[in-house]
């Protein structure tokens, strides 16, 4: 059987326990109490981890771009951190669907920091990656008075990522498809809405990526935030959501920078890249691991340009 076909095989035979698990989101995690999320959440996620062993190779091999060679059961331990806190975010997602203003509330909180940035500059962008409770940290900026739109895409079939956008829009963000996004979030910052991406995972240079270099190594992420900050004029804050010890959550910034900043489009992609590589280094048990984010390979003029650009950058 070919690769192609084995995939669309694949799909269709996971396709009914995908709705299985929204209709679980839907159904059974909107009425539970924040404890009792985590309870399942952390269930769903000992079960993730024993079934995935895909995703388990793409964790390893993720950990030793990072580190290197680890003891066998710190890297465990690691990834299947990553597996509790990926189930802890999605169902997060689920659960405020229902008293969204009260749960987001009840368990976030906006740094200091945070707080001053957003109240200072509307509309902003705001910038993160697969970290901590990335679901939550368009929820808490709406709530110091930003209309936020968000991209998102497809997610097993159209009904099913229909379902996980309502999810997300239940706070009252306004979340749109990725065909066709850059259109409606430049036309959104225009009118005064701000932006909240996600940036830590590869782009095909075809669809808006560049290449840097992401833990030493060459990567295409999007360069959405510094297009959106030149020409919109809106500062950017890269930021991330820690969990804390009562279950809670803080949305704390790691670095801002201008419409200025952005004028130079790679710097900015690769300072962005940096930030988010610092806390990735000291909390790697809260990112999503188990995505296979070197998978692509640059062509050697890829390679070429990109050392091109470290060089000018360094001898400015």
């Amino acid at each position: 059987m070919s690769s192609r076909k084995s995939k669309v095989l694949m799909r269709k035979l996971r396709r009914p326990f995908e709705w299985l698990g929204v209709w679980i989101g839907f159904a059974i995690l909107t009425r539970v109490s924040h404890k009792g999320l985590f309870r399942l959440c952390d269930f769903v996620s000992a079960v993730m981890y024993r079934f995935d062993a895909k995703g388990r190779r793409h964790a390893e091999a993720n950990l030793k771009v990072i580190f290197g060679e680890l003891d066998p059961a710190r890297r465990e331990k690691i990834v299947r951190g990553s597996y509790r806190n990926m189930a802890r975010t999605v169902g997060h997602a689920f659960w405020t669907c229902r008293d969204a203003l009260a749960r987001v509330k009840a368990t976030g909180e906006m740094s200091a920091s945070g707080r001053a940035f957003l109240a200072a500059h509307k509309p902003a962008i705001t910038v993160s990656g697969h970290i901590g409770c990335w679901e939550i940290l368009s929820q808490l900026a709406f709530l110091e008075g930003h209309v936020m739109m968000s991209v998102a895409k497809d997610i097993g079939t159209k009904g099913m990522t229909d379902l996980l956008m309502k999810a997300r829009m239940s706070i009252g963000q306004e979340i749109v498809h990725a065909d066709g996004a850059f259109r409606v979030l430049m036309q959104g910052l225009k009118d005064g809405k701000s932006l909240g991406l996600l940036v830590d995972q590869a782009v095909r240079p075809s669809d808006g990526g560049v290449w840097i270099r992401f833990f030493g190594k060459p990567i295409p992420v999007s360069a959405a935030p510094a297009f959106f900050s030149a020409k919109g004029k809106a500062p950017i804050a890269t930021a991330w959501s820690r969990p804390l010890k009562d279950g809670r959550y803080r949305c704390e910034t790691i670095n801002f920078y201008t419409p200025e900043d952005a004028r130079d489009i790679w710097w900015l992609t690769q300072r962005i890249a940096k930030d988010l590589e610092g806390v990735i280094r000291r909390h790697p048990s809260l990112w999503v691991l188990n995505y296979n984010a070197f998978r692509k390979t640059p062509t050697a003029e890829d390679l070429a340009k990109l050392e091109a650009k470290e060089k000018g950058r360094l001898t400015k």
